[in-house]
């Protein structure tokens, strides 16, 4: 198993322009993190984009999300 990414490169990684498609969304192939701080760290957390696991994570919260809203729907008789 590789080893963990240091602070310092975890920090390298969030600081470098490169990493973040205009602006805000999170792109780095190096960084396995599933949700990586924002750009803003005290804002909680983004998806890191270049990562399958965090789009499979998106959307499966969202498929779940939609499926609770139709299953909880109580406005149709």
């Amino acid at each position: 198993m590789k080893e963990k990414p240091s602070e310092e490169t975890l920090r390298q990684w969030h600081t470098d322009p490169d990493n973040w498609k205009l602006g805000i969304f999170y792109f780095n192939k190096k960084d396995k993190r599933i949700f990586p701080p924002k750009k803003i760290a005290w804002m909680g957390w983004t998806v890191n984009f270049a990562n399958p696991l965090s789009i499979l994570s998106i959307v499966a919260i969202l498929a779940f999300v939609f499926i609770m809203t139709k299953f909880l729907d109580t406005t149709k008789h």
